[in-house]
């Protein structure tokens, strides 16, 4: 008996060995195809030694890899009164797509915003990230996984001594962002409206070397609610700017921003300002490997932007032009958020009506509780099925930054 149960197990072994193995082995052979292209490619820093200059050089690789996927924080909509104004960069013909005629920008993304600053959006709750302050500024940051989709960032960052004007303009104006944004590679102004300040603008943003850089095409405008200004930037298709394969291109893009005075934490005056961010794409980075990213770049990147502000500050109080971002950022649409709070009571009491009405439905017969069952069951087994492959991948990336 007992050489008849050896000979069952040793089957039932080596199969279980020959799964483990098929499922292993691609994410090995991947690691190790990247290892053999990275020394391929291999930099001048890696034949340096670690003293000095060389050392600093290793360290500079090392941020820039943990910063890879980190938040690209502070990037930066109402009918125009005349669509004639509106027209492209260094091209006047009538035949380049109108910002406000493509729908890309209108009052449902500015109510979107307003949602979001009010907590009005129905989202899943925020998870504390960060809070940390210094002598000019305080930062707080907060993230949340929705049912489909990226993980969403929300932060609020306080300056001190500076207005919700200057603000507006310095996160607008991307010329100067060149000279302090150390991941901005490229920025080109697409398409304009003098009427609305409604743009259409093409970035590239750095990324390491092991990762192609990334392109945005992004619209933008700004509306004005009594001194608070709500501004809009988000992916949209433009059908000037070719599709290519490097850089790659970032379709879902979100990252809009609501400045507003506050109480200055030094005196109580108002001589502050409030940021509050709130960001998600898509880089085409596995998410958990980004949230890492993000977590390990996060203040390292947030604490540029304050000396970046006051050099803009100073900038700005000289006589020199303003560039044609900043002359942009000036030109706003006004509103007021009252009669958006309004629309959403308004349809607040409508969803209630419909809340009712599926209430009395189900009490009359809904969806039957097997079948919810079982469709429970079946995306359970969906899930379960590649819970090894993302513990892996994530466990490969996790050492791999923790080795750099």
């Amino acid at each position: 008996m007992a050489m008849i149960s050896e000979i069952f197990e040793k089957p039932a072994i080596g199969g279980m060995m020959f799964e483990l193995t098929v499922l292993v082995l691609p994410i090995w052979v991947a690691v190790l195809v990247g290892i053999l292209v990275g020394w391929a490619w291999k930099p001048k820093w890696v034949n340096l030694s670690l003293d000095g200059e060389s050392q600093e050089s290793v360290m500079a690789v090392k941020r820039q890899c943990l910063t890879c996927v980190r938040w690209i924080s502070h990037s930066i909509i109402g009918k125009a009164n005349s669509s004639s104004s509106c027209d492209s960069t260094g091209n006047f013909s009538s035949s380049v797509p109108e910002i406000e005629k493509s729908g890309v920008l209108n009052a449902d993304d500015l109510k979107h915003l307003h949602n979001l600053v009010e907590k009005k959006d129905n989202g899943p709750s925020w998870i504390p990230m960060m809070n940390k302050s210094t002598k000019n500024m305080s930062y707080q940051a907060w993230r949340r996984d929705p049912e489909t989709g990226p993980p969403q960032y929300c932060s609020r960052t306080a300056y001190e001594d500076a207005t919700p004007e200057i603000l507006r303009d310095f996160f607008w104006d991307d010329e100067f962002r060149l000279t302090w944004d150390d991941m901005l590679a490229n920025a080109e102004l697409l398409e304009k409206c003098a009427t609305t300040g409604s743009m259409v603008v093409r970035w590239v943003r750095k990324f390491p070397f092991f990762c192609s850089d990334r392109e945005y095409i992004i619209g933008r405008r700004i509306w004005n609610s009594g001194g608070t200004y709500y501004c809009v930037t988000k992916g949209v298709p433009n059908s000037t700017v070719p599709r290519r394969g490097k850089p790659r291109r970032v379709d879902l893009y979100y990252s809009s921003w609501c400045i507003r005075a506050v109480e200055s934490e030094r005196d109580g005056r108002m001589t502050a300002s409030e940021v509050l961010l709130f960001h998600y794409e898509d880089m085409g980075i596995p998410w958990e490997i980004a949230k890492l990213g993000v977590r390990q770049g996060m203040w390292g990147a947030v604490r540029k932007i304050d000396p970046a502000l006051r050099a803009y500050q100073r900038h700005r109080a000289t006589t020199a032009p303003l560039s044609s971002s900043a002359l942009m950022a000036q030109i706003n649409s006004k509103v007021d958020v009252a009669t958006l709070e309004t629309s959403d009571e308004t349809n607040g009491s409508l969803d209630q009506d419909h809340d009712q009405h599926v209430s009395t439905m189900e009490k009359r017969g809904g969806i039957p509780k097997m079948a919810l069952a079982v469709g429970a069951v079946a995306v359970a087994l969906t899930l379960d099925r590649g819970l090894l492959t993302k513990a892996v991948v994530f466990g490969v990336a996790r050492r791999f930054a923790g080795r750099l």
